[in-house]
């Protein structure tokens, strides 16, 4: 088979999106190399996938502004896809290029989350708009669309109006990093981390409720320090306040644009991992936590009981005492903590990425025969 892929996040998103893509695709490689597989972006940087040469990446010329690139990838790609001869088309981001409606092969649409039409008040409304306008003319124009959890499956079929039966539903794989041994020595000098520390991973905003954390741990009395590893956003400045107003200077530690490795290291190294987000698509950082053998307290909301299965603690977003006792319960209490890390080892063995690209590759040879 010849696949074609909208890899724009590939090559320039170093998180979310972008880690989800080169997981993909690298495991497609590895696994799978009797397959050839073109990347379409409107960017290429160097060693961004593994063994990068043996894609075959496609670019615009001498496309050096950002409004060229933007045409290219959303006026121009349905053609030149056609005409590079691949047998199907797999957009990873939640979009297709205009005109692929047209297209004579079939097209496969990742969805990651609707989280724009659920919880608006998140994004800004031109944002919400083209997000809405280029999902829905993915969903209507894919031959099939692929859900990354049961709850993105939900919202597609409630917000899109898509018939069930065109929706698959593929939980994604992690990388194959997080399963391996970190050097933690070095990357606990790296950054600086104290000995012992609780863990929080996922852009620093509003929906991922990072605060309530800071709350818990202060209601419990929990002295250890919190690490925040993620990028920023205004949301900050109200957990800077609340740092502020209780004196936590020394106990908050904000880290971001860490590479995968590295990050693999800091689950190993945290004594507990905290994704108490509001809602979300599938919730990474939950496997990613089980893999490296670190215990999860995440939501009972949305996709994440889903996503942890048995093998985390789920709490209320919004209920701070129960938050803090089920912290307090897993650093205290030693037999629980290693069920939980023995069930979360378990749990994240079934987002190998092997195991998901073979889902994958089933799909496909399905969709073009």
């Amino acid at each position: 088979m010849k696949i074609g892929y909208d890899a724009k996040r590939a090559f320039l998103n170093t998180s979310g999106l972008g880690n989800y893509s080169r997981n993909t695709l690298n495991a497609l490689a590895k696994y799978f190399p009797e397959h050839q597989y073109t990347l379409f972006t409107p960017e290429i940087k160097s060693n961004m996938l593994e063994e990068q040469e043996k894609f075959d990446i496609i670019a615009p010329e001498q496309a050096n502004s950002g409004i060229k690139k933007a045409i290219w990838r959303s006026l121009q790609l349905s053609e030149e896809i056609e005409q590079t001869g691949v047998n199907l088309f797999h957009g990873l981001s939640n979009e297709l290029p205009k005109g692929m409606h047209k297209a004579t092969i079939p097209t496969l649409v990742t969805i990651h989350d609707l989280i724009f039409i659920r919880y608006p008040q998140f994004y800004k409304t031109l944002d919400r708009a083209i997000y809405f306008r280029k999902t829905k003319y993915a969903c209507n124009a894919a031959t099939r669309i692929l859900a990354i959890s049961e709850q993105t499956k939900a919202d597609i079929i409630d917000f899109i109006d898509i018939e069930p039966s065109k929706i698959e539903v593929v939980h994604q794989a992690i990388s194959p990093l997080f399963f391996e041994n970190a050097n933690t020595g070095r990357v606990k000098e790296k950054y600086k981390l104290p000995k012992e520390f609780v863990l929080a991973v996922g852009t620093v905003e509003e929906r991922k409720n990072q605060l309530s954390i800071l709350k818990a741990m202060v209601e419990k009395n929990i002295q250890l320090p919190l690490v925040l590893v993620g990028n920023p956003t205004s949301y900050c400045n109200d957990i800077h306040k609340y740092i502020a107003e209780k004196k936590l200077q020394n106990r908050v530690i904000f880290l971001k644009n860490i590479p995968e490795n590295d990050l693999a290291a800091i689950y190993q190294l945290a004594r507990l991992s905290i994704y108490i987000s509001v809602f979300e698509g599938f919730g990474l950082p939950v496997i990613e936590s089980m893999a490296c053998g670190c215990p999860v307290i995440t939501s009972n909301a949305s996709c994440l009981p889903e996503t942890a299965g048995d093998a985390a603690v789920l709490c209320s977003p919004t209920n701070i005492e129960e938050l803090g006792n089920n912290m307090e319960k897993i650093l205290t209490d030693t037999n629980f903590r290693k069920e939980l890390i023995m069930k979360g080892r378990i749990r994240a063995n079934e987002f190998q990425p092997k195991k998901y690209v073979e889902k994958l590759v089933s799909l496909y040879t399905e969709l073009i025969k």
